[in-house]
């Protein structure tokens, strides 16, 4: 029996690859929906007291949102490696790949849930005080920095050779 393409990459090593990209994309976008609503909330409820802060006052939006596009950048990665590999995609190259989802994905999420949490309290207490929108921004960086770095760990599971 001579030795085939089937026998040399089975083809469940695509799944978990595109387990890993539902998960990176889904993960990130529940992560940034959430920040993006309660911080919403806060501006909506901070901009009828004081409608000057609301420009201020949409940081941690921008933030969130940008969360859903580590998701994105990961997936594509994924995708493009799913795609384009001529001699087979392996099991292992599937783990990887799917390690690389859960990574980026969870740090979405939590950090979109930090963001969330962090950009509710401080736009409402923004309003209020005004010194505090400079410490605002410095923990909300914190908070997108948990994604980064899910981003980068999940870079480099993606791109490790078989």
């Amino acid at each position: 029996m001579g030795a085939n393409s089937t026998m040399e990459s089975p083809i469940y090593g695509s799944f978990f690859g595109s387990m890993g990209v539902t998960l990176a994309m889904s993960l990130t976008a529940l992560g940034a929906a959430y920040g993006t609503a309660k911080a919403g909330i806060a501006i909506s409820t901070a901009g009828t007291f004081k409608p000057s802060m609301v420009m201020k006052s949409l940081i941690p939006v921008v933030m969130a949102g940008v969360l859903a596009i580590y998701g994105l950048v990961a997936a594509v990665l994924i995708a493009y490696e799913i795609d384009a590999s001529s001699k087979g995609y392996s099991p292992l190259k599937g783990y990887l790949d799917l390690g690389c989802g859960i990574s980026v994905g969870m740090t979405g999420l939590a950090a979109g849930y930090a963001i969330g949490i962090v950009g509710d309290a401080c736009v409402r207490e923004c309003v209020h005080q005004q010194k505090l929108f400079i410490g605002m921004v410095l923990i909300l960086i914190f908070c997108e920095v948990i994604g980064l770095y899910g981003l980068i760990v999940g870079l480099m599971l993606s791109t490790k050779k078989d």
